[in-house]
């Protein structure tokens, strides 16, 4: 649909009303219906019959129209099956949603049908537009976007229209839609089989050396560029959710990025109006093979959504240290739908773009500095305040806890207060029904070590106990249950050892 109505007098505004309810206009309150587009306009040249036609409408909507109302808007959706129709009309303070009557409906079905005789198709959708002035606008929507909720008719009833009305070819979306069958899907059975009839055939897939970054860096580089965007409080942008990089871009495409076990990912996703796509719908072209040569694990479960409408475009995966393709087009072609991790300058821009207008030197050395910490997982609060600096005006929260989903931050547990380390010791103890016979729990202490406590019930002055309960509790939370019978420096020592491990620290 175009960007503006046709003929559109100066000033018109599109705003829609804002209060809602609904009137009926019945076959008995129709008004007079209109003269035909010749009769009122009997020297109207072919190309102008199917304005006139639509300003008849709208006129006939405006006679049946509530008393004082300013504006209306009429939106008809049809096929030769079926029809959508809803006319909003407001005044200064309200707005009345209505359905218009059969009459009106008749109008519109010729309306469509004078278009397709002079245009060699139909449209989709009819938007009509009236001011209490007379100024009258009307737009046509042969479907260059998808339609809108509740406007989006079953695919048989489009099949339906073609069959009445061919066309030379369709939107992708809206060809994908009808006629993508699920030619996309790939559920984990259908993955097994596949890859091992693929084995067998010796079928490989194409290695995508030097096109996209290695899925490491690629990674921290996505998890830099969602935090900046959450940090500046943006809608826009990439996100990350748990094991999953997420973008849509303003330009229609979009993918999803799945980090795996074993270091293996999953790159996959659409681009507007795909050339692999039209050619699929619109050209009778075999549908491309993207998963040629894959693994069992790219399936369904790993693959952008929209697998599930026909409109997937592209299908990476990462093993081994390499990406890998099937019948996939080049990284250049999937750019749109990808966010802007290609090197680190472009992530650097990004960031310093969103952290100041224009911004500096320093920030774009801030923002490298961010970006080679995410990619060996170190980063911490300090390294997002130094490009971001003011935490009452970007969402430092929120963008560390990006940083952290995508596991490049710092794992930096603070210290466990000395109650917290007894309250979880005597809730281990009471949930695991220990006995604590000549253990009154209400007398355990807590002795501090390097990087938690050791936790016990003191043995009262004067005696001697063998195998007492001792607890140790490291700040990270790991609770170990052990006794007196092993020396506690000993334990002590490789208590330590087991939580450095935890954190990759070697020492």
């Amino acid at each position: 649909m175009s960007d503006q109505y046709r003929d559109k007098p100066e000033g018109a505004g599109k705003d829609e009303p804002d209060i809602d309810f609904r009137i009926s206009l019945g076959g008995d309150t129709d008004p007079e219906p209109a003269a035909s587009a010749d009769e009122v306009e009997p020297g109207v040249a072919v190309e102008g019959r199917d304005r006139a036609l639509a300003r008849e409408i709208a006129d006939v909507l405006g006679e049946a129209g509530p008393p004082d109302w300013r504006q209306f808007d009429a939106v008809f959706a049809l096929t030769t099956t079926t029809v959508f129709a809803e006319v909003v009309y407001a005044d200064q303070e309200r707005s009345m949603r209505t359905e218009p009557s059969g009459s009106v409906l008749d109008r519109v079905r010729e309306h469509r049908a004078l278009v397709a005789e002079l245009d060699g198709e139909p449209w989709w959708r009819l938007l009509l537009r009236r001011s209490s002035d007379g100024d009258f606008e009307v737009d046509y929507d042969f479907g260059e976007e998808p339609f809108p909720d509740g406007q989006l008719f079953e695919p048989d009833a489009y099949r339906a229209d073609l069959d009445e009305f061919p066309r030379d070819s369709l939107p992708v979306w809206l060809a994908a839609y009808i006629g993508h069958a699920d030619r996309q899907m790939r559920t984990p059975q259908e993955a097994a089989r596949d890859a091992r009839a693929d084995r067998a055939a010796k079928v490989w897939p194409t290695m995508a050396e030097n096109e996209f970054p290695d899925f490491p860096e690629m990674w921290a580089r996505w998890a830099c560029i969602s935090a900046g965007f959450v940090a500046a409080g943006s809608d826009w942008g990439p996100r990350i959710l748990p094991a999953m990089g997420w973008f849509e871009s303003s330009r229609r495409g979009g993918s999803t990025l799945y980090s795996l076990p074993g270091g293996r990912a999953v790159l996959s996703g659409g681009v507007w109006e795909a050339a692999n796509l039209d050619a699929a719908y619109n050209d009778g072209a075999g549908m491309p093979k993207f998963f040629a040569g894959a693994p069992e694990w790219v399936a369904d479960p790993v693959l952008n959504p929209r697998s599930a409408t026909g409109l997937l475009s592209f299908v990476y995966w990462w093993e081994g240290g390499r990406w890998y393709r099937g019948d996939s087009p080049s990284a250049e072609a999937c750019a749109t739908a990808v966010p802007g991790v290609w090197t680190v300058d472009t992530v650097a821009g990004i960031l310093a773009g969103l952290a100041a207008q224009p911004p500096t030197a320093q920030h774009r050395a801030a923002a490298g500095a961010l970006i080679s910490a995410a990619e060996i997982g170190v980063v911490t609060r300090d390294t997002v305040l130094a490009l971001f600096g003011d935490e009452e005006q970007f969402d430092i929260d929120g963008a560390m806890y990006q940083l952290t989903l995508a596991g490049v931050a710092a794992s930096l547990p603070v210290q466990m207060p000395e109650d917290e380390a007894v309250f979880r010791v005597r809730g281990y103890i009471e949930s695991r029904g220990l006995d604590t016979t000549g253990y009154p729990l209400d007398q355990l202490v807590a002795d501090r070590f390097s990087c938690g406590w050791m936790v016990y019930v003191p043995v009262p002055r004067g005696e001697i106990a063998i195998g007492r309960a001792i607890f140790y509790i490291a700040d990270d939370g790991v609770l170990e249950h052990s006794s007196s019978s092993i020396a506690p420096t000993t334990f002590v020592k490789e208590f330590e050892q087991r939580y450095h491990e935890r954190r990759g620290v070697t020492v």
